[in-house]
């Protein structure tokens, strides 16, 4: 069974959809072993509890510095022996160590195209108000793995969200989690957990 740690922020729609996956059966050989977040006031804990999963919340704003609340957060994510770590909306620059003890363990959800609209600057709103500027007429949404690099780690599955006239921001973005975000993250757990994504000289292949 696959111990998976899932990282959040926020409201934890993306955790949501993890739950319900396994729940669904859409997600087997996989169970969420932890839910951490850095924001203790972050709907997503409440989701885990109410689930009966553990969660947890650690705070940089509780460390005298970043490398005490990185060394912090490492040791409390090793104490839960997770096999992947899914980063579902988390706002924390991972630590570098972080990156390295965990190769090809890592994954993220990303609502873009990569290699279109990422990199430093672009999360959350940023990246469909990015999209709408250019005027593309179609975005989605990337899972990939973590590197030390920004939104650049192997790509695992992507999905394309047509851009429709009139979209604003916030609707463009809930398209995208409707029909990318919480379809294509579920998909790469379960491929993960049954054994059908390897890496190989920083790519991804996935057999179905």
């Amino acid at each position: 069974m696959l111990r998976l740690a899932v990282l959040v922020s926020g409201g934890g729609t993306n955790l949501q959809a993890i739950m319900d996956a396994i729940d669904s059966g859409k997600i087997t050989g996989a169970e969420i072993a932890v839910v951490i977040s850095n924001n203790k006031n972050a709907y997503a804990l409440t989701r885990a509890r109410e689930r009966g999963i553990g969660a947890v919340c650690i705070s940089p704003k509780e460390y005298e510095s970043r490398e005490a609340f990185n060394e912090a957060f490492l040791a409390k994510l090793d104490s839960f022996q997770a096999d992947l770590i899914v980063l579902a909306g988390f706002l924390v620059v991972l630590p570098e160590q972080m990156i390295k003890k965990y190769p090809n363990r890592i994954i993220n959800i990303h609502p873009s195209l990569i290699p279109s609209f990422c990199g430093t600057g672009f999360y959350g709103l940023k990246v469909h108000e990015a999209a709408l500027a250019r005027g593309v007429k179609v975005t989605g949404a990337t899972v990939h793995f973590v590197d030390e690099g920004t939104d650049t780690g192997p790509i695992i599955l992507q999905k394309a969200v047509e851009v429709r006239e009139g979209d604003t921001p916030e609707v463009l973005q809930r398209r995208v989690m409707e029909e990318a975000e919480w379809v294509i993250l579920p998909r790469a757990i379960d491929l993960i957990a049954n054994g059908k994504v390897s890496v190989a000289d920083g790519h991804a292949t996935v057999r179905a």
